[in-house]
């Protein structure tokens, strides 16, 4: 028999209804923000099967000490991805970037990732842009991995400058934008670590490779590095 709780809950489904973010198909109960049909046809890149040898570490190579670096999606303009971050990042949907963190930590740990890691760090926004936000992005992602693999989120990372948006900046550019922006919070949080560092995308590497750089300082054992999804630029 259905309690009271669970008779408000359907009611609240029809007037409510929950639809997949994509397609706006309803969900099943099994479902969350994704309807199975649009997972299934997401540009997932493969990029663990190759995780030290692909485009995102030779991104990288020769600005930090190039781990493992992955993403679960591949970056398209008007496709699927962008979308996706759209929603996340500036529609208050913070609930996407859990559950795409959910879907690729469960693949990760089918792929022999779940012992590989001692924390998850996400790359911090800045007081000003979460207070603005209300959420950051990254470790909205860092959760959902840290559920599928049963690794903590810890916030090892600062960010004490405010930047200006990089979008439109070059290479170089963005290196120099955010070459003193972030911090450790405490030492002891990373020394002797394995950590996994993640962020929403990646372009160019630049915030990446600064925080990376910034764990390494402080004897970091080795820094992989995790994204939503990564385009070529």
């Amino acid at each position: 028999m259905k309690t009271g709780f669970q008779f408000f809950e359907d009611f609240l489904s029809l007037v409510f209804p929950r639809t997949c973010c994509l397609c706006k198909a309803s969900l099943f109960e099994f479902e969350d923000q994704l309807c199975k049909s649009c997972i299934s046809k997401l540009p997932v890149t493969n990029y663990h099967l190759r995780p030290q040898n692909n485009d995102l570490v030779i991104k990288i190579t020769g600005l930090t000490k190039p781990g493992s670096v992955i993403s679960f999606l591949r970056f398209t303009k008007k496709g699927d991805s962008q979308h996706l971050l759209h929603l996340l990042k500036y529609k208050n949907k913070p609930e996407i970037g859990f559950e795409l963190g959910r879907i690729y930590g469960n693949l990760l740990k089918t792929n022999g990732f779940a012992e590989k890691w001692d924390q998850i760090t996400p790359v911090p926004l800045h007081p000003l842009k979460l207070k603005r936000r209300g959420y950051n992005q990254s470790e909205q992602f860092a959760k959902g991995l840290a559920e599928a693999l049963g690794i903590p989120v810890i916030h090892s990372l600062q960010r004490v400058l405010f930047t200006e948006t990089q979008t439109k900046k070059t290479r170089m550019q963005r290196l120099e934008n955010v070459a003193e922006v972030f911090a450790i919070r405490e030492s002891l949080y990373v020394r002797d670590k394995t950590v996994l560092l993640v962020d929403d995308v990646m372009t160019t590497g630049a915030t990446l490779t600064t925080c990376a750089n910034a764990l390494f300082q402080h004897a970091a054992k080795t820094v992989d590095m995790a994204v939503i999804a990564a385009g070529k630029n």
